[in-house]
């Protein structure tokens, strides 16, 4: 056993790092499967001529909130090809709103995803929600590269053998 293997108490243990300190996949096999869903959230505040430029739909690069939109739809379903030793997961439902928020000036996001499996979707909803924000970035950029990406924050989880968790309520639809 090599020295960093010794020194791996309970209080030090990874659920992602064997005895011997390698990186390993978890083993989920004799989880029960249960319906598990997850809500995340964030925003991307701007210029207030790049918002109105989404908000008309004025942007060279197209319309930005459907764009957004498909971009965390795929990226949820493609999570564990992002997050190392993260598990493929059959999602059977993502949802992604995005707001535009004039207040901010900016726009939020919102992604809830769904699955009946042995491990949680926080990290497809997560993924969700920080790449519908990089497409809208993206779609800006070239009239506003001040735009800030921020409060990117799991708000719910449900199902599971660790229980249910919120912090927030969720956006206005």
């Amino acid at each position: 056993m090599d020295e960093f293997a010794e020194d791996l108490t309970p209080a030090h243990a990874f659920s992602h790092v064997d005895s011997a300190g390698n990186f390993r996949m978890v083993d989920v096999s004799e989880k029960p499967f249960s319906v598990r869903t997850a809500r995340a959230s964030g925003v991307i505040r701007m210029q207030v001529d790049t918002f109105n430029a989404i908000q008309n739909n004025t942007l060279a690069k197209g319309d930005v909130v459907p764009v957004a939109r498909l971009a965390g739809m795929q990226a949820a379903k493609r999570t564990s090809d992002l997050i190392p030793l993260c598990h493929p997961l059959p999602l059977s439902g993502v949802d992604v709103r995005v707001n535009l928020d004039e207040a901010l000036p900016g726009v939020r996001v919102e992604a809830s995803v769904r699955t009946t499996a042995q491990t949680g979707v926080e990290m497809e909803a997560l993924t969700a929600v920080s790449v519908a924000l990089l497409a809208i970035y993206d779609m800006a950029k070239a009239v506003d590269r001040t735009m800030m990406i921020s409060e990117i924050v799991l708000r719910e989880k449900r199902g599971g053998t660790k229980g249910d968790f919120s912090i927030e309520p969720s956006l206005s639809r």
